[in-house]
């Protein structure tokens, strides 16, 4: 059986991730009777996209749930808590809200001189990036038989989760060589098809022009997604109308997304056999239960994630909260939220995890 743990983009709410990823290590320590087990040890692959890259990376080189969690809260002040004014310095604010600076220098104190191909990654690790000048998602592996792993082994790991990070309007472009003296210019890989990168593994894992080519099979590939929180949504029709070119060029890359989450999550249910946690996709197909793409499904699916929404935050305890306060949950770069997030996603996760999900 070979695992695969994928993680959602999604700013500060990667918090929440975190909520699902503690109750996991506890999980499979129970089941593998070794409390000392970590997630790395467990999974064949952990990919990531944007702050999913953060927390995978971190996972591959060996810290725990909790130390990246730790992290996770003591960043998010130093990320995301000054956001640049347009009086003070124009110049930067039309490039970016935030200065990516601080981010960098706190991956540099955790991955140091890291690179891809460095022996300091203890399993399997798939960074999504896009490269914006040539407009390709990249999943960067350290499989040393990646078609392009001796071009790329050398690149510091700390750029190239930058690069996953660099959400366009919240940070600026990260620039990486990425062989023969050719600079590529990378973004975050949420705007991409690979926000939630779940797909983009699976194919990676088992396709012929990837390394991996692992069987598939419900009894042979596991994959375990953990998202970082999602809405329902509905915006005022007559504001919709009024919509000028900027509020529409601000509007389409959350239109772009849901239609990729939409996509990937309706295709891995499509694929796999689905178990309890699978989702309903739309009023129309329902969760897929009694739909299968094949007569023997590909792989075994989990899916983790919360609905940010009144109803189900009520369900978990939180019953006090306003609509402003639920609605700012939402957001990619609230750092206020992020003690709160990681506590949904736990108490999430110990309604949800469940010791026969792991096989």
């Amino acid at each position: 059986m070979k695992r695969i743990l994928s993680l959602d983009g999604g700013g500060i709410r990667g918090a929440l991730t975190l909520g699902y990823l503690e109750k996991i290590e506890k999980t499979i320590q129970e089941k593998e009777n070794n409390p000392k087990l970590k997630i790395y040890e467990y999974f064949d692959l952990i990919g990531g996209t944007s702050t999913g890259a953060i927390i995978a990376a971190g996972l591959c080189i060996g810290m725990t749930a909790s130390e990246i969690k730790d992290l996770y809260l003591r960043l998010g002040d130093k990320i995301f808590g000054k956001k640049r004014r347009f009086f003070k310095n124009p110049f930067k604010w039309y490039k970016a809200d935030y200065d990516y600076k601080p981010l960098e220098e706190e991956l540099k104190k955790v991955f140091r001189d890291y690179t891809l191909g460095s022996d300091q990654i203890k399993t399997s690790l798939c960074i999504i990036t896009k490269r914006i000048d040539t407009l390709s998602t990249w999943p960067l592996t350290n499989h040393p038989k990646a078609k392009y792993y001796e071009k790329n082994k050398g690149i510091l790991l700390y750029k190239l989760i930058r690069a996953s990070t660099a959400a366009p309007t919240y940070f600026q472009p990260q620039k990486i060589n990425v062989g023969a003296n050719e600079i590529g210019t990378f973004i975050d890989g949420g705007v991409s098809l690979a926000n939630n990168p779940s797909l983009q593994l699976f194919l990676l894992t088992t396709l012929k022009g990837f390394p991996y080519n692992w069987e598939t099979g419900a009894n042979n590939l596991s994959i375990y997604s953990i998202g970082t929180g999602t809405s329902t949504k509905r915006y005022n029709y007559e504001k919709m109308l009024k919509k000028g070119k900027l509020g529409w060029a601000r509007l389409m890359p959350e239109i772009f997304m849901e239609d990729a989450n939409y996509l990937n999550q309706t295709l891995l249910q499509y694929m796999s056999q689905p178990p309890s946690t699978s989702q309903e996709i739309d009023r129309e197909i329902g969760n897929l239960k009694n739909d299968n793409l094949t007569s023997k499904p590909l792989l075994h699916y989990i899916r983790y994630n919360v609905l940010l929404d009144e109803n189900e935050l009520n369900d978990l305890g939180y019953t006090d909260l306003t609509e402003e306060h639920i609605n700012s949950l939402r957001e990619m770069s609230e750092s206020k939220n992020k003690e709160l997030l990681y506590e949904i996603g736990s108490k999430a996760a110990e309604r949800e995890v469940k010791i026969y999900h792991f096989k």
